[in-house]
């Protein structure tokens, strides 16, 4: 049991970082991103030692996870939330240093399965058979995926481009 442990937390060590930027592509922010990855590994490390037997890619095994929760998120939380009373106090949140980048808004309003693509094909520089994989979806869908998030930044971005300002 103990070596399952140290094996699992050897694989977060050396896995972390890249999860918290993909977690931040998905999510938009880095405490969404970091409530993801934490809520997917640990779903992840209850069934470590079956998963690292039977995957041959953990960390795409992992990235799938988080891809699907993200989505089960947003599907769940777009649904219209009611409040019986507003609180007293409105909640002070940190302003995120990328809020007004306009490639991160132009990201955030891809949805989330375009926004993964992306993220996985030019941030992290998998190929898109590791995409497909990590996705589980087909080298096909990876191409359309791409192929429609491309088109529209380029529709978002192209007039900063075009005028000099970027």
């Amino acid at each position: 049991m103990a070596e399952v442990e140290d094996d699992f937390a050897e694989f977060v060590r050396a896995a972390l970082p890249g999860l918290m930027r993909y977690g931040h592509a998905l999510t938009g922010n880095p405490h969404d991103a970091a409530d993801l990855v934490q809520t997917v590994l640990e779903k992840v490390g209850a069934r470590w030692s079956k998963i690292s037997q039977s995957c041959q890619e953990p960390r795409a095994y992992v990235r799938k996870a988080m891809a699907n929760a993200h989505v089960s998120r947003w599907r769940r939380t777009r649904r219209e939330t009611l409040l019986a009373e507003f609180p007293d106090v409105p909640a002070a949140d940190a302003p995120d240093r990328l809020e007004n980048e306009p490639l991160w808004q132009a990201l955030r309003d891809l949805p989330p399965r375009q926004r993964a693509v992306v993220v996985l094909r030019y941030y992290e520089g998998l190929s898109e058979a590791e995409i497909a994989r990590s996705l589980g979806v087909s080298p096909g869908t990876v191409k359309s995926q791409a192929s429609k998030a491309l088109a529209a930044l380029r529709r978002k971005l192209g007039p900063l481009f075009e005028g000099g300002e970027v």
